[in-house]
């Protein structure tokens, strides 16, 4: 079971929307949300869900963004209490950070008739762990998410799910270039070896959040693929023009060219992969939140194929 951990930016909402609306993705993907804002598309997003009866988690104690603030102004009566209704319906999960916390945060789920059984945790520091003894002395989250430390693994021993972040962060898109292709991630393939139920990580984005977009100097185009181990390995594609942050299409294209002239040997042929190569055909510049819509499309697209048995490159 793989959960892929995505904050609710419009981007990252859309991609997962997409994935269910072209059936890209099957059971065996369960997307994460934390939700950073009360936006349209997050309501749309978790309307998707329920009309294709598909498992959603969204986290009820987000760290970051300003989705408590929004829940609290009043001119978003409408869309809180819209959110309100579908938080209720059974394809969506909850997940709850642990923390000193936790009992409060749980007495409210409690008051709408959510069981500890029904709750996942995610304990993302070792601060967490006594937190997490003290309240679960009976019964048990649905899944628990940790690092892979061996702190948790002795402390938290059931139904674990293995949390981490493989997104090889780089402080500028043109460092990427230094190091153009690179591991990114075997969990797929031993997690359950390892004793867990499931594994989760952030895609191509990781787990660094910024409330505020930047024009980059440089575009880097993210795109992960398979070794003969079956391995993950990230490929990244960087522009070549990257003296100022000016021709974001030109070095899109930049990008996109070296791209496309990879996977006439790589083969690689996902949703968000044709997609690329229509925009290298078309000379189409889409934006840069639609490139991280596509890498993260291939990404679980590529993902969906090797936990169902389906053959992968």
């Amino acid at each position: 079971m793989y959960f892929p951990y995505l904050r609710g930016r419009q981007f990252e909402l859309i991609a997962i929307r997409e994935l269910i609306e072209h059936s890209l993705i099957g059971e065996s993907i369960i997307p994460v949300i934390e939700p950073v804002k009360l936006s349209s598309a997050l309501l749309k997003t978790m309307i998707v869900f329920q009309k294709n009866n598909r498992r959603l988690g969204l986290v009820r104690n987000p760290r970051v963004g300003s989705i408590k603030k929004d829940l609290a102004d009043e001119k978003n009566e409408k869309n809180k209490d819209k959110f309100s209704e579908l938080l209720k319906i059974p394809n969506i999960l909850t997940f709850l950070y642990v923390d000193a916390n936790i009992a409060i945060n749980y007495s409210f789920l409690e008051g709408i008739g959510i069981k500890r059984s029904d709750v996942a945790t995610i304990c993302a520091s070792p601060d967490a762990i006594p937190h997490f003894e003290s309240f679960f002395t009976s019964g048990y989250p649905y899944f628990n998410f940790i690092p892979d430390e061996s702190v948790f693994r002795r402390r938290l021993p059931r139904q674990k799910v293995l949390f981490e972040d493989r997104f090889p962060k780089k402080s500028r898109n043109v460092d990427y270039a230094d190091v153009e292709d690179e591991p990114f991630s075997s969990d797929h393939i031993y997690y359950s070896q390892d004793g867990y139920v499931g594994f989760s990580d952030f895609s191509v984005i990781g787990d660094e959040y910024s409330e505020t977009g930047f024009a980059p100097y440089a575009v880097a185009i993210h795109i992960v693929y398979y070794d003969a181990e079956k391995n993950l390995r990230i490929r990244h594609f960087v522009s070549e023009t990257n003296d100022d942050i000016t021709d974001p299409a030109g070095k899109f294209a930049e990008a996109l060219e070296k791209l496309v002239e990879w996977n006439r040997t790589q083969k690689l042929d996902t949703f968000g992969i044709r997609t690329f190569e229509e925009m290298y055909r078309s000379y189409t510049y889409p934006g840069l939140g639609t490139v991280k819509k596509l890498s993260i499309m291939h990404h679980l697209e590529l993902m969906n194929r090797y936990l169902d048995g389906v053959a992968v490159k």
